[in-house]
């Protein structure tokens, strides 16, 4: 895992139309999303970003996925996290990688709050 000296993560939570927006404004993409990360580091000793997440998207994704929607927030949360330290979702290897690694986060995670 990363190791910083500094962090500060900021959630917004919001609906599918203003990460909609934001998709498109900011990452010239016009399709829904879950999720949108802004890595706003300053350098490597610090992990600063600003994660957007659609709350409707989680709500979907649950019932898609079979999942609590406590569970989907928190592996979309994690989610977030985890591309501020490094972890990509674009290759197939990258996309399994994360998926192990949000497994380990939600995992830890319900260990800790059961």
């Amino acid at each position: 895992m990363k190791k910083v000296k500094k962090n500060a993560l900021n959630y917004i939570f919001c609906n599918d139309t203003y990460l909609l927006h934001m998709n498109k404004e900011y990452l010239n993409h016009d399709t829904l999303t879950d999720i949108i990360t802004f890595d706003l580091s300053d350098n490597k000793n610090e992990l600063q970003g600003e994660i957007y997440i659609s709350v409707e998207r989680v709500k979907e994704n649950a019932e898609k996925f079979g999942v609590s929607y406590n569970d989907e927030l928190h592996r979309v949360i994690f989610h977030g996290a985890l591309h501020l330290c490094g972890f990509k979702d674009k290759k197939k290897e990258d996309i399994a990688e994360m998926r192990v690694q949000e497994n380990k986060c939600l995992a830890d995670y319900q260990k800790q709050h059961k």
